[in-house]
């Protein structure tokens, strides 16, 4: 319906929480664990979790559809489903993935970045950030007489509390209205959260020191600001795609930036 009416990141919105929603369904179910057991009652159960997990997977393929076709024709086959240009979106409801179906040569659909060009696209974008200052007349002087050109003193990553900053500096950060969609904390890491966030064009995991300070039930269904152009980092083997803003007062404790009146996710802040 959404996509009949020209909304497609809110259409995009209702297919990735429903990935949101099988993912959290996966963690709290523990397929690997219930492979482990023998009994017939945690066979039934670990067919059950996995049937939901692909039929929640070929929902979502065929809702992407128009708008990532290649990904989701290659996943569609790997799924045994044939030519996904064959499926009307009109039809498509819960539980027509039959039981018994073969699956094609599963590979990966979206290759992962190694380590090092993920790093190299990082220190690009640091380094296109960065002003270059002015060089010293001294420097020009150097060069004229083919001397070695002096090197300018490195630049402050961070301005001093007292130091000004122009709008232009302050229009480079791009903070977004965020909505909370899913919300757990990080195994074996006392402070951090995982969150889902919706910020009106699609879906960002980020994660937050806040644990102390807020239970993550209390989070789901709250707005919150995020810094949504900041390079994206890993911590505990997982990637943050932004930073939750926060108050952040004596002793610690982090206070999350919000709103009194109603304003719409992906509203930006100037």
């Amino acid at each position: 319906m959404l996509f009949d009416q020209f909304q497609f990141s809110r259409a995009l919105e209702s297919a990735w929480a429903l990935v949101a929603a099988v993912d959290k369904y996966i963690v709290e179910n523990e397929p690997w664990a219930l492979g482990e057991k023998q009994d017939e009652e945690s066979r039934s159960r670990l067919a059950t979790v996995l049937y939901t997990a692909a039929e929640a997977l070929r929902i979502a393929t065929a809702l992407a559809h128009p708008v990532i076709p290649d990904a989701t024709a290659k996943i569609w086959m790997q799924m045994g489903l044939g030519d996904i240009k064959k499926l009307a979106l009109s039809e498509l409801v819960w539980g027509q993935l039959r039981l018994g179906t073969k699956l094609g040569e599963v590979q990966p659909v979206f290759p992962r970045a190694d380590e090092s060009a993920i790093e190299r696209m990082q220190k690009m974008e640091e380094e296109q950030r960065t002003p270059t200052a002015e060089p010293p007349a001294v420097a020009g002087t150097a060069a004229q007489t083919n001397l070695p050109q002096a090197t300018p003193a490195a630049q402050p990553a961070v301005p001093a509390a007292n130091e000004k900053i122009s709008i232009d500096d302050f229009a480079k950060i791009e903070l977004r209205v965020g909505l909370v969609k899913v919300a757990e904390r990080v195994p074996k890491a006392d402070k951090l959260l995982r969150m889902e966030i919706d910020i009106g064009t699609e879906v960002r995991q980020v994660l937050a020191g806040i644990a102390e300070a807020y239970a993550p039930e209390t989070l789901v269904g709250r707005k919150v600001v995020i810094v949504a152009n900041l390079a994206p980092r890993k911590l505990r083997g997982l990637e943050s795609n932004g930073m939750i803003v926060a108050a952040s007062l004596e002793g610690g404790k982090p206070v999350l930036a919000g709103f009194l009146e109603d304003v719409p996710v992906g509203a930006r802040l100037k």
